[in-house]
């Protein structure tokens, strides 16, 4: 309204409005940016406790002088749970930060959790059902799909309304990813051992009650409210070769001793 009102006025009180404007918006950047850094400081700082002053004040430096931009470009959180490959029963709580990389591409790092000292554990690739059928065989056996994951509302976007959440999956519930943990937090309080293959659940009955309603009351979700929000996506038929788990054979990653090629 006030630029419509502004168009009956004079030129000076116009500039002048307009003046007003640009140093409004240029203050609001400012407490934006003031805002982030001072975000910034204070998750360096809950992570830095215990650290030695001195690293602590090279990791605030850091935090505020070098890009990084990849991290800018995450773009996305996602919530969702993974099984070990090779074995169901072991199942655990994932947390997604993913970049757009490609039109049918998402690459992504999992923690354990949403917070600033969230451990580290993994990685995942999310491509398109075009890519994944134009896969070799052998390597189909290491993808998952994501339509149940989709349509069960076991994968969630916290914090978006449920529009917007509603029209991400309706592209994502045809997708297909490659997951390694790095980390298996579920059995150690350290990083040992070799990345392992993990995989998503594919119906009704395979994840763990009492995970997923502890991962809602955490987050304040309901994964029965957006299964039937997302009743109305349609079920895709997943490509052969993925979920390869499910035929009773799978794979996963060893180490192996091999002579070093010179």
């Amino acid at each position: 309204m006030a630029f419509t009102h502004g168009t009956h006025r004079s030129g000076g009180a116009g500039r002048g409005q307009a003046a007003a404007l640009g140093i409004g918006a240029a203050a609001g950047v400012t407490a934006a940016a003031g805002l982030l850094l001072g975000r910034k400081a204070a998750t360096i700082g809950k992570v830095g406790k215990g650290h030695p002053l001195k690293h602590r004040a090279l990791d605030l430096a850091a935090g505020a002088m070098q890009p990084k931009y990849p991290i800018d470009a995450m773009s996305t959180y996602l919530n969702g749970f993974h099984m070990y490959a090779d074995d169901m029963g072991r199942q655990v709580e994932a947390t997604h930060f993913c970049i757009h990389l490609q039109h049918d591409l998402h690459q992504c790092v999992i923690f354990d959790r949403n917070a600033p000292d969230a451990r580290l554990i993994g990685i995942e690739y999310i491509i398109g059902e075009e890519r994944f059928r134009s896969l070799p065989e052998s390597e189909k056996r290491l993808w998952h799909s994501h339509h149940y994951e989709v349509k069960s509302g076991i994968l969630t976007a916290p914090g978006i309304p449920d529009l917007a959440e509603h029209a991400y999956f309706e592209d994502l519930v045809t997708t297909y990813g490659k997951t390694f943990h790095t980390w298996q937090y579920d059995r150690d309080d350290f990083p040992y051992g070799i990345p392992q293959l993990m995989m998503g659940f594919t119906e009704d009955g395979q994840a763990s009650d009492e995970m997923v309603r502890a991962r809602d009351e955490r987050l304040g979700l309901s994964t029965a409210r957006k299964r039937r929000n997302r009743e109305d996506i349609p079920m895709p038929e997943v490509a052969p070769g993925a979920n390869a788990w499910e035929s009773g054979r799978t794979v996963q990653t060893r180490v192996e001793e091999t002579d070093l090629k010179r």
